[in-house]
């Protein structure tokens, strides 16, 4: 299974594990899944950290390699699905990894309950 995990789950894999259900940590861990970071979590996390929303002192890139996720980049093609999503969810970051989802036919690893409003397949 190919699994994107939304941004806060991939700083839970690094700093908090224990906030991971054990359910998920299991599908991270299995070795018949691919777990994807989107180049959309690492934007998110370099703009709120220059606006000083929190604060990263690591590199995300390197974190995700090293910690077997691979590195998924964002298309056009899912970029237009982004004109049909409603607006259940006004957060553009998860709009876009809702709508990189959809197009490749990833699982999403969230917490956020807005995205069972949509179409896409969540862990």
């Amino acid at each position: 299974m190919k699994i994107l995990v939304d941004t806060h789950i991939f700083l839970w894999m690094l700093a908090s594990p224990e906030k991971i259900s054990r359910h998920k940590r299991y599908e991270l861990e299995s070795p018949a899944n691919e777990i994807f970071l989107s180049a959309i979590s690492v934007a998110e996390l370099m703009i709120k950290h220059s606006i000083g929303k929190i604060e990263i002192r690591f590199d995300p890139i390197d974190m995700a390699q090293k910690t077997g996720l691979e590195l998924l980049d964002f298309s056009s093609a899912e970029a237009m699905v982004l004109g049909t999503l409603p607006f259940h969810h006004k957060d553009p970051f998860d709009r876009m990894l809702i709508a990189q989802a959809m197009v490749n036919q990833f699982f999403i690893m969230t917490e956020d309950p807005k995205f069972l409003h949509y179409e896409c397949r969540l862990i």
